[in-house]
């Protein structure tokens, strides 16, 4: 529980640029202004949601139900969108489950007017090739996580640690119109900064960043 104007003094010292949240689902629906002047203390114009909210999970999904979350979703775009915020929904497993024969995920796109924060190890351990997806998605994929998947298509590991091809990935970011990569290990397997140097060192000889 930080106010953004206290993010954005202390990524100013230390040379970060907050370019993404995840935020709850209620603080968009019952707080949006807060939210935007959250949002812009910090210079962030991408509202994240990092999961669909929980009542969605844990009871039954059914259409009525899905087109509900949808229209929510689509409206606190249409808000956000006023004060020059992009709304970005990022995934997980369960929207590659099927719901009436397609995924959730085909309902998010078709009927969504929202962008995503796609994920490459949740895409690849649902069975989704992350290259062909995010290149189909275009602009939508307005962020991609960066996370790597070992060969047993469950362990998270360090970027470059795992079987992704990381070179096509860049690739595709690239011509689809990403805007950022983020870094992300939800879980390490050593002292997380040991993680995030192996990242960041693998990356650098990718030439990603400038160093």
């Amino acid at each position: 529980p930080m106010s953004g104007e206290t993010v954005k003094e202390i990524c100013d010292k230390y040379g970060l640029e907050v370019v993404c949240t995840h935020r709850p689902f209620d603080r968009y629906e019952n707080n949006l202004l807060e939210e935007v002047a959250y949002h812009k203390a910090m210079d962030c114009k991408i509202a994240g949601l990092g999961c669909m909210p929980f009542e969605y999970i844990e009871n039954e999904m059914t259409r009525e139900s899905l087109t509900e979350l949808i229209g929510r979703m689509n409206k606190v775009s249409d808000e956000l969108a006023k004060h020059g915020i992009t709304f970005a929904y990022h995934n997980h497993a369960f929207e590659f489950e099927k719901f009436d024969g397609k995924y959730i995920m085909d309902y998010f796109l078709e009927e969504g007017n929202f962008s995503f924060i796609f994920d490459v190890y949740w895409l690849t351990y649902s069975g989704i090739d992350p290259v062909d997806f995010i290149t189909k998605m275009g602009k939508r994929a307005i962020c991609i996580h960066f996370k790597d998947i070992e060969a047993d298509k469950e362990t998270m590991t360090e970027v470059g640690q795992g079987i992704t091809d990381w070179d096509a990935v860049i690739k595709a970011c690239a011509e689809s119109g990403a805007k950022y990569a983020l870094v992300e290990q939800d879980t390490c397997q050593r002292d997380p900064f040991e993680s995030m140097q192996m990242s960041y060192d693998y990356l650098s000889q990718k030439e990603f960043f400038k160093v």
